[in-house]
């Protein structure tokens, strides 16, 4: 068996979006799922509306041997995995500069999914590297007032929005990973489309590819994506 590897501190994450095929054996996906919950690590589903996927799981644990052994899990039970994304929870390090000690826990350690917010989207974003708009070449202090600005548009939405943001630069193609539980599909919209309009979006943000969807038992992503 090899060693548990980890991050020193948080988690990682791993973000599956998978495609059905007609002999996916339903119960050994479901065996997946619920062997893969625990004190150490959690699993949420979701159904994937549109072309891109059936199936999205969201699985976050201290291990990532673990972690790549549940994708090898489902891929045995017959689901292609269309897309991914890998990632760790973090703290930024705007907010370790500005926000109290006690409260930077639940993003390093997420609880999840939050109750009541069922509508979630994915998608991954950088911050560009152009001429004239290079972030990279901002002092710290211009770069923390901006992101400032930032939380202060996020913080509208507290209550109907979750927003978990993972960081993945020197692990996947997007320097972060950005996921977002809502009360209503539209609070989703709302939320990307109002702080799309801040200076550290609108000028130095490059997104990748969304998937939006909803959270539910494994069951019932099979069930959706038409699998009895």
């Amino acid at each position: 068996m090899s060693e548990p590897l980890g991050p020193s501190e948080g988690l990682g994450v791993l973000h599956l979006f998978c495609k059905v095929r007609p002999d996916t054996d339903v119960e050994a996906v479901v065996a997946a799922v619920k062997d893969g919950q625990d004190e150490q690590q959690q699993v949420v589903c979701f159904s994937v509306l549109g072309h891109k996927a059936d199936a999205g799981f969201m699985v976050l644990g201290r291990d990532w041997v673990r972690l790549r052994r549940f994708q090898s899990r489902v891929q045995a039970a017959g689901l292609d995995v269309a897309d991914s994304y890998v990632s760790l929870t973090e703290v930024s390090e705007y907010a370790r500069a500005s926000v109290e000690k006690q409260k930077l826990g639940p993003r390093l350690y997420p609880k999840l999914p939050p109750a009541g917010k069922r509508a979630v989207c994915f998608y991954p974003m950088s911050k560009r590297r152009s001429e004239g708009a290079n972030w990279y070449q901002l002092d710290f202090e211009d770069r923390r007032d901006l992101m400032a600005e930032h939380g202060v548009s996020g913080r509208r939405f507290a209550g109907r929005v979750l927003q978990l943001v993972t960081g993945s630069t020197g692990l996947d193609d997007y320097e972060w990973g950005v996921t977002l539980f809502a009360v209503h599909p539209d609070d989703l919209k709302e939320c990307v489309y109002t702080m799309r309009f801040d200076e550290a979006s609108a000028r130095y943000a490059e997104f990748g590819p969304f998937y939006a969807g909803t959270v539910a038992e494994v069951e019932e992503v099979l069930a959706d994506a038409g699998l009895q």
